[in-house]
């Protein structure tokens, strides 16, 4: 997934959240974008792979880190006022590739597990029958 958002919207915090969670860092403050192999693939520049700024410790590296990642998700970290709370879905356009786009307040406890949702939901695994994600299909379900 790819994090947007304006210095101190939460974009650092929140991957450290999601990496102490399991998640795997692939960039922080900036990403190469490329198309490859049908997808939106990110990767870190070289001089930054396995770096992390974090607020009040400073930049720290030598993090594990993937050398680069398909993308499945557009997420802007926005103000809390910003979210809203039925959202319309949005697209996040690059390179003749468009991603599901969302708006989450980066510092809620409860955006990781959003995000989950959010990927699930893209994954096929559960549907979204209003809001953001309500274009993508809904899983099978058994009978």
């Amino acid at each position: 997934m790819l994090l947007l958002g304006p210095p101190g919207a939460g974009k650092s915090d929140l991957l450290l959240r999601l990496t102490g969670g399991g998640w795997r860092l692939v960039a922080d403050d900036q990403v190469v974008l490329r198309d490859g192999g049908g997808a939106l693939r990110a990767a870190a520049p070289e001089v930054l792979r396995g770096m992390i700024e974090v607020r009040g410790l400073g930049l720290m590296e030598g993090l594990d880190s993937e050398a680069e990642a398909p993308l499945a998700l557009a997420v802007d970290c926005v103000a809390r006022g910003e979210v809203p709370r039925l959202p319309e879905p949005a697209r996040f356009e690059a390179l003749g590739h468009a991603l599901p786009r969302i708006a989450i307040h980066a510092p809620d406890a409860s955006a990781p597990r959003k995000l989950e949702l959010a990927l699930d939901a893209i994954a096929g695994r559960i549907g979204c029958r209003a809001g953001a994600l309500e274009r993508v299909p809904y899983p099978e379900r058994a009978p």
